[in-house]
């Protein structure tokens, strides 16, 4: 496994991290708890150093999980999680006060509330899961992240960017207050390379790619006849024509680049870490096959410029989530 600057953390991170969501159990089927712990494990064991949960996923199961295997494994893996918005709101509401979203007694009760459930003294990462650029210089949320850097319960702190939203967060990037940017990055949503990369190059600010996969669309397994049960939230994702549109656009990057359909899980993450912005990518993991699956493809590095080329002509502006 090669490694890469977390930004200006002073911390060389895996280029692939383990994206901790669906191990949380709530809105993924299929999750299975000794299965997430075997994934767990065996990430560690292969090189994975950097770990990515949040407060709100499985409500706190998520990160018991990922504390019960960093404290077992004893690997030295780094962890980050993330503040939920105190106002409910996914993505972040325009015009919101922030005083409504990140006040500072919300920010240091959720991260108490972190520690708690990781059973660790220390979150090396902690971040905002939602952010709006109009609070960059609003609110006393730097305060609390300064207590919490003071009192050594947080290492460095970030922020998740909104959904296909990437330049709303450069001013707090070029800010100087802020040592990560979390934010979507795929062969369909290569908007980040315009404004945001730049910006984190230029300050020193470590970029977590999330969504390499395109929650599961760039894997060539979402077809137009693929089901997703009752209370998975894929099942909206890929809702509609959703599931043909995908499909169409996955096998004309497979003709493309002249591979198989099967092989487009190992280019969606090498396309990632073709990017020198590029800190470390976040996938979704749920299984020892998917862990294995995935660290060989970290290991085969960067595309050739030739596909990276290629790949230029797929991009896909459009939003899922909503």
């Amino acid at each position: 496994m090669e490694f890469r600057a977390l930004g200006k953390t002073g911390v060389d991170v895996a280029e692939l991290s383990f994206g901790a969501w669906g191990i949380g159990g709530d809105q993924w089927s299929g999750t299975d708890d000794a299965e997430s712990l075997r994934a767990l494990r065996r990430a560690m064991e292969m090189g994975v150093n950097f770990i990515d949960t949040a407060l709100v996923y499985g409500d706190g199961h998520g990160e018991k999980l990922v504390g019960r295997a960093v404290k077992e494994a004893r690997s030295g893996a780094r962890v980050a999680s993330k503040i939920p918005p105190k106002d409910g709101a996914w993505p972040a509401r325009k015009g919101a006060p922030v005083e409504d979203v990140y006040p500072a007694e919300w920010v240091v009760e959720c991260t108490e509330r972190s520690l708690s459930n990781l059973g660790l003294g220390t979150i090396d990462l902690q971040q905002f899961h939602v952010w709006s650029d109009e609070w960059a210089h609003e609110g006393d949320w730097p305060e609390a992240v300064d207590k919490l850097r003071h009192e050594g319960k947080i290492r460095a702190f970030g922020i998740s960017v909104n959904d296909h939203d990437p330049a709303n967060g450069i001013e707090l990037v070029k800010s100087g207050m802020v040592d990560t940017v979390q934010v979507i990055y795929n062969i369909f949503d290569q908007s980040p390379e315009e404004e945001l990369f730049p910006a984190a190059e230029g300050a020193h600010v470590g970029v977590i790619v999330r969504s390499p996969l395109d929650e599961g669309g760039l894997t060539g397994m979402v077809k137009p006849g693929t089901t997703f049960p009752e209370g998975d939230w894929r099942r909206d994702y890929f809702a509609g024509d959703r599931k043909a549109q995908v499909w169409q656009r996955v096998q004309a990057i497979a003709k493309d680049l002249g591979i198989p359909v099967g092989r487009l899980p190992e280019v969606a993450l090498r396309f990632c870490l073709s990017n020198p912005a590029v800190s470390t990518v976040a996938a979704g993991m749920r299984s020892v096959q998917n862990v294995e699956a995935n660290v060989r493809a970290a290991q085969l590095g960067p595309l050739s410029a030739d596909e990276v080329e290629i790949l230029r002509h797929h991009g896909w502006a459009r939003n899922f989530y909503i």
